[in-house]
C-alpha cells in the first residue's frame, strides 16, 4: 500500500468510488480504501521539528537559523514525504530567509506555530524586498491553522502611503512547481502580502489574508510570469488588490473569492514604460466583491504592447462596491503621463450574471485606447444598482462588443 502511494497517480472520485491510474493502468478501487492508504503513506513521513534544531518559540528569540537547520535537513532526506513540523504554542521570530531547492523528494510543511516578521529596523540588514522566500522547488505541500504576520505597520507609517518607498514582501514563491497552500492567515505584510514568480501548477485554498483598508500596497496575492494557478476559497481584504495579476499570467482561476476592503481583482497594470506585456486564459468564477474600490479591473499604460484575452467574469456579487466593472487603459496613478498611441491589446472579455451594488454613479466603465481599442467585449445578465437608488449609468471609449440583459444599459458599446 504504501509503495503506490509514493508513485505519481490520477484519480477520478465516482460515487464513493475512486478510478485510480498509475503506469499504463486503471484500477476501481474504493474511496476508504484510498484514505487509507493515504494515512499509511503519511505515517512513513520523515519529521523535521524545527524545536529539534535550536528553535526556541518565545516570539523573542531569533529563530532564524533554527529553521535554516530544520530546512537543510528536510530538502536533503530522502524518503517519499518529509514533513517541516513548525509546532503549536509558540511563536516564531524570523529574519528575511530564503528556502531554497531543489529538494530530494516532496515536502509538506506544517505551520502550526505562529510566525512574524522583525519590526522595522536593523533586524532586516540588507533585505528590504522580501521576509520569507521559497524558491526552485518542486512538490511542496504548505499548510496549517495559524498566522504569518508581517507586522508591516511601522513600514507604512515610515513610507508615508508613497509607491516607491521600499518594503518586503512576506511570502514569496520563485521558480517553483507543484505548490499547494492551505488554511493560513496572513496579515499585516509591509507590502504584498503573497508574491507569486515563474511558477507552475499552483493551488491556494482556504487561506485568509487581512491588512487595514487604508495600509499602501498591501495586496493580497500578486502572480507574474506564472501559468496554471488555481486560488480557491479564500478571503482577501488590504489596502490595495485582493488579486493582482501582472504580465505573463497565463490559466489562472479564481473561484469563489470573498475580496474587500482593498482595490478588487485586477488584471495588471500592463504595458509600463513600453512594455510588452502578455496575460491569457483568467477566469474568475462565483466571488464577492465587498465594499472595495473597484470590482473587476483591466487596467493598463498607455505606450505599452502585447495583450490582454480570453478573460472571463461569471457570477460575481458586488456590495457597495465604488466601480464594479472597469477597463481602464488610461491607467495613470500619479497624473503624469504623456497620451500615446500605442497600447496593451485587450480582447475576448466576458462578463456574465454580475449582479449588485455600488456606491458611485458610474458602474460600468470601459475607457479604451482611442487608437487600438477594446475588441470582443461581452455583457450578459448584468443588473447592477446603486446603493442610493439613484441612476447608474455605463460609458465607453472605443469600446467594440456586445451586450445582453443588462441594467444600467451599455449603449455605447458598439
Amino acid at each position: 500500500m504504501v509503495v503506490m502511494m509514493m508513485m505519481m497517480i490520477d484519480l477520478y472520485i465516482i460515487d464513493g468510488w475512486v478510478e485510480l491510474k498509475w503506469g499504463n493502468g486503471w484500477e476501481f478501487v474504493s474511496l476508504f480504501s484510498v484514505i487509507i492508504h493515504v494515512l499509511v503513506s503519511v505515517s512513513y513521513a520523515q519529521n523535521f521539528n524545527v524545536m529539534n534544531f535550536g528553535a526556541k518559540g518565545d516570539g523573542k528569540t531569533d529563530d532564524s537559523q533554527a529553521f535554516s537547520k530544520a530546512w537543510a535537513a528536510t530538502c536533503g532526506a530522502s524518503s517519499s514525504l518529509k514533513e517541516l513540523v513548525i509546532p503549536p504554542g509558540k511563536a516564531f521570530l524570523l529574519k528575511p530567509m530564503k528556502f531554497s531547492g531543489p529538494c530530494k523528494s516532496r515536502i509538506l510543511i506544517s505551520i502550526e506555530g505562529y510566525l512574524m516578521a522583525p519590526f522595522k529596523g536593523p533586524e532586516w540588514g540588507e533585505e528590504k524586498k522580501k521576509w520569507l522566500v521559497f524558491q526552485g522547488i518542486h512538490d511542496l505541500i504548505i499548510k496549517g491553522s495559524n498566522k504569518i504576520d508581517g507586522r508591516g505597520s511601522d513600514w507604512w507609517k515610515s513610507c508615508n502611503n508613497t509607491d516607491n518607498c521600499m518594503r518586503p514582501t512576506a511570502l514569496s514563491f520563485e521558480d517553483s512547481s507543484k505548490l499547494h497552500v492551505s488554511g493560513l492567515t496572513h496579515i499585516n505584510s509591509a507590502k504584498n502580502h503573497i508574491s507569486i514568480h515563474n511558477c507552475v501548477d499552483v493551488h491556494l485554498e482556504d487561506l485568509h489574508i487581512y491588512a487595514p483598508h487604508d495600509s499602501p500596497n498591501t495586496d493580497g496575492i500578486d502572480i507574474s510570469e506564472s501559468r496554471n494557478i488555481e486560488i480557491v476559497d479564500t478571503f482577501i481584504g488590504t489596502g490595495d488588490d485582493c488579486v493582482a495579476l501582472n504580465s505573463g499570467c497565463y490559466n489562472i482561476t479564481i473561484t469563489h473569492m470573498t475580496c474587500g476592503p482593498g482595490h478588487g481583482i485586477s488584471i495588471g497594470s500592463l504595458g509600463k514604460n513600453g512594455e510588452d506585456a502578455k496575460v491569457e486564459g483568467i477566469h474568475v468564477k462565483s466571488s464577492t466583491l465587498n465594499a472595495s474600490d473597484n470590482g473587476l479591473r483591466i487596467k493598463t499604460w498607455q505606450g505599452g504592447k502585447g495583450y490582454a484575452r480570453n478573460i472571463s467574469f461569471e457570477d460575481v456579487t458586488f456590495i457597495k462596491v465604488a466601480n464594479p466593472i472597469v477597463i481602464d487603459q488610461y491607467y495613470c496613478p500619479h497624473k503624469r503621463c504623456n497620451e500615446q498611441s500605442s497600447a496593451v491589446q485587450i480582447s475576448d472579455v466576458s462578463y456574465i450574471g454580475a449582479r449588485g451594488t455600488t456606491r458611485t454613479s458610474e458602474a460600468i466603465i470601459l475607457n479604451c485606447s482611442k487608437t487600438v481599442g477594446c475588441n470582443n467585449i461581452t455583457l450578459d445578465g448584468i443588473n447592477i444598482s446603486a446603493v442610493d437608488n439613484k441612476a447608474v449609468s455605463a460609458t465607453c471609449i472605443n469600446a467594440q462588443g456586445s451586450w445582453l440583459n443588462s441594467k444600467p444599459p451599455i449603449n455605447c458599446l458598439k
